[in-house]
């Protein structure tokens, strides 16, 4: 008893915040600066702007100090929503990013970003080092959502909007990172940093990053559909039930119902069943009644006997 509620006090979160603030932080710092690959977002916003003073701010520094502005704005319009966690988690990928690069005073000597295996990536194969840098970014992001922290920028943009405008926070986050990548296009643009790749290109990429990364973060935070419910309407409810518990070895639940069309009261059938246990389900149903109404949709998250929690 006295372990279990020492693991859910706050500084679980906060230890899973600082991970996936670092893990993200590796996929900016080590493998997209260099490349001129602009995730969006604050940390795009300090890459642009790293780029158009020549590389004299490093990148992390330049990320805390955008924030800081954003997070004191969001405190202010949306009260303690975005609090300890949220200066937490932007100031650890600040840190971070700075600290891979070896831009912290005494750790020159790290520069991940220098290893072979990034150069080889850059040079050699830049689309797998674009596909490796959003997965980090994705994971990153979606450990840090997953245990109630954000990284500020756009967050906190989309937030003020949506209470301020009604806009929705996908809307908002699209918008901003589509202007943040498009000045950082200009930029490279302008200062030709980038002889060997288009600039047009490496926006191209950049809107290929987020896509990788926004998918990969749905799936951390969501978990990938490992179940599914089924609804089916059949007026032998009671043989197909039969079936469900007795062949599928799952249970099942009677709604009751009335059809609107022909104002007919019957039985939905109501059950969970595994992604393999779908094709054996659907056949079954058809045997028993051709005409059956059946709808399946994905479930992120299960807990009962027969499935397994979500961690």
């Amino acid at each position: 008893m006295g372990k279990n509620k020492f693991l859910n006090k706050p500084f679980v979160d906060y230890i899973a915040i600082a991970f996936g603030a670092a893990i993200l932080s590796l996929g900016i710092g080590v493998f997209l600066i260099d490349a001129r690959v602009v995730p969006g977002g604050a940390s795009g916003l300090a890459m642009a702007i790293y780029y158009l003073t020549g590389n004299k701010i490093p990148v992390g520094m330049l990320v805390w100090v955008i924030n800081i502005p954003l997070y004191i704005w969001g405190v202010k319009e949306l009260g303690k929503r975005f609090g300890v966690r949220t200066f937490f988690g932007f100031t650890l990928n600040a840190f971070f990013i700075d600290f891979f690069r070896g831009d912290i005073p005494g750790l020159g000597f790290i520069r991940l970003q220098d290893t072979q295996t990034v150069q080889n990536l850059l040079k050699q194969d830049f689309l797998f080092l674009i596909i490796i840098s959003g997965v980090l970014i994705g994971i990153g992001l979606g450990i840090i959502f997953k245990f109630n922290g954000t990284t500020a920028g756009s967050d906190i943009v989309a937030a003020i909007f949506q209470k301020k405008y009604g806009w929705k926070p996908g809307q908002a986050m699209m918008i901003v990172d589509l202007l943040v990548i498009l000045f950082a296009t200009f930029v490279i643009e302008m200062k030709n940093l980038s002889p060997d790749k288009p600039a047009v290109l490496l926006m191209l990429y950049a809107f290929f990053l987020l896509f990788i990364s926004t998918r990969i973060v749905d799936v951390i935070i969501d978990g990938f559909d490992y179940a599914r419910i089924a609804y089916i309407i059949s007026d032998k409810h009671n043989e197909i039930g039969d079936v469900i518990m007795n062949d599928l070895s799952r249970g099942a639940t009677a709604i009751k119902s009335r059809g609107l069309y022909r104002d007919v009261e019957r039985e939905v059938i109501f059950t969970i069943i595994t992604r393999r246990e779908v094709g054996k389900l659907v056949e079954k149903v058809k045997q028993i009644d051709p005409t059956a109404f059946v709808v399946i949709n994905n479930v992120h998250e299960v807990l009962g006997e027969g499935f397994r929690r979500r961690i």
